[in-house]
Parts: C-alpha cells; structure tokens; sequence
C-alpha cells in the first residue's frame, strides 16, 4: 500500500455508478502525502459485455463485489506514469485482463522494481491507437505525450464520458473525502493547490498551471493532442482528482485549455502554405 494512499480503502472508498455503464471508485489520496488532492478508479462496462478499468485504484472486498456485479474484468488501463500503483495487484487477480499504458510506463516500474506485469497496448507518441476490436467499438483514444505524465484520455462513447487523469482536475475532491472524516479543502497547501486546480470561473490559476507546468515541455504536441480531444462528443468527465463533472463538461474543458486551443489553431494557420491561403 503506498503511503500516499489510505490504509484503510475499504471503509473510506465511495463506490457509486455514475451512469448505466460507469462506476467510479473514489478516495482519499494526498499528493507529496500532504495535499488532498484525492484518487478515483473508473469501472466501465462494455458492448461486449467486459469490463474494463481505469487508473486502478485499490482492490478492495467491495470492489471485487461490484466488479463481479458488472461482468469480467477484460482490461486495466494505467493512465499515465503516475497513475500504476495497484497494477500490480489487478493484475495478479485477474491475470487475463488486458494491461494498457503509456510509453515509459515500463522503464519507470522497471527501474523502481515494480511487480512484472506484461503490457499488451504501449501506446506510442504519434503511434496508433486502436486497442482491438471490442475496445475501441466503445472507445475513442488520445496519447497526450506532450505532458509531462505521458498522459492517456479516453472517450467512452456511448456514455458521452471522457475518462482522464492529470489532463485536468477538478479540486477540492469533495465525494473523494467524503467519507473520510477530512474536510476536502483541509490545510494550507491543500488551499493553495485547490486554487491553481478547479475549474470555477475562468479557471486562471489551471490555465496557467498547464500552460508554464504540465505542458511546457512539448506544447505544440500538447495543444494538438487537447484540440483532438475537443472535437470529441461529451458531456461528463470523469477526472482521477477531482469531483466528476457530470453536466456541461465539453464547455469546462473547452474553457480550461482555451489557451492551448487559441494555440492550436495559430499553429494550423501558420501552417498553411501562402498559395493555399491565397485561394
């Protein structure tokens, strides 16, 4: 169990479905073991009739239970290379699910001696996104490498739901410390943290935390990846910190990375060769 985590998972996680296919598992999780910034899993059930999920969380009795309820675990999906912790564990009870991530995911579980899990789906910079035939009737996916977490978002189709990671969050994780007798926006560093990372109003200090942080490294990459993901249709997002967004969603991440979009678009017309633009 890492310490960044409860020690007590079972008594403090929410489990609740969000929509017919979608349960969330929400819980107490502190960044740097100080600040709440709260962890989710996302359990999906697909056409196929499996289940797969996302940013593994930890695999409580409770959680066993509502899987079994739900169908065969047939993928597990790491979202970045922050979000592998309980790959681990996942992956040892159900050894023939499907295991998903990122590039460098591997170096970095190799290098820190995590536990072997074999990877079916690395997904590459620029690389291609299909997963196979059940999964990607239901998903839609976008390898963001130009953050600084190699970050994976997915679309669930179906539901209209996209389903990140450390693309964007949505603090204070208020349904994630629900139930464990912590106020959400508890401490100083917790305050400070919340105010460069919710989406109210015109969400400035996320603006700009993605803009000279997360994305600095490869903007051009990021704002192409984050314009991909825009021209997708949703309506919720389902971050791993964070309450979900239930309503409205497409118009918060429109607002929140509308800086990368402006962007985005100053890239593509640029772009276009003087004879085209004069046509």
């Amino acid at each position: 169990m890492s310490p960044l985590s409860p020690t007590n998972p079972e008594e403090v996680m929410v489990i609740r479905k969000i929509n017919q296919f979608i349960t969330t598992l929400s819980l107490p999780f502190y960044r740097f073991g100080r600040i709440r910034v709260g962890g989710r899993g996302t359990l999906v059930r697909l056409s196929s009739g499996g289940v797969a999920v996302f940013s593994p969380v930890a695999l409580t009795p409770a959680v066993k239970q509502e899987l079994a309820s739900m169908g065969e675990l047939k993928y597990i999906a790491a979202l970045d290379i922050e979000h592998h912790i309980f790959l681990g564990p996942w992956h040892e009870a159900f050894p023939n699910a499907k295991v998903l991530g990122p590039a460098g995911l591997i170096e970095k579980r190799t290098k820190q001696n995590d536990a072997a899990v074999p990877f079916f789906k690395v997904f590459e910079p620029n690389g291609p996104t299909s997963v196979d035939a059940d999964f990607d009737a239901d998903f839609e996916a976008e390898f963001v490498y130009g953050h600084m977490n190699k970050e994976l978002v997915f679309l669930h189709k179906p539901s209209k739901t996209l389903i990140e990671a450390d693309l964007m969050f949505n603090l204070p994780a208020t349904e994630q410390f629900s139930k464990s007798g912590e106020a959400a926006d508890q401490g100083f560093l917790t305050k400070q943290f919340i105010k460069l990372q919710n989406t109210k109003g015109d969400a400035t200090g996320q603006k700009r935390t993605i803009w000279y942080g997360t994305s600095a490294g490869d903007r051009p990459a990021f704002n192409k990846s984050v314009a991909r993901v825009a021209g997708w249709d949703f309506d919720k997002i389902v971050p791993c910190h964070g309450d979900v967004i239930e309503t409205d969603a497409k118009s918060v991440f429109e607002r929140v990375f509308g800086w990368h979009l402006d962007a985005f678009k100053k890239e593509t017309a640029a772009a276009v060769p003087a004879a085209t633009k004069s046509t």
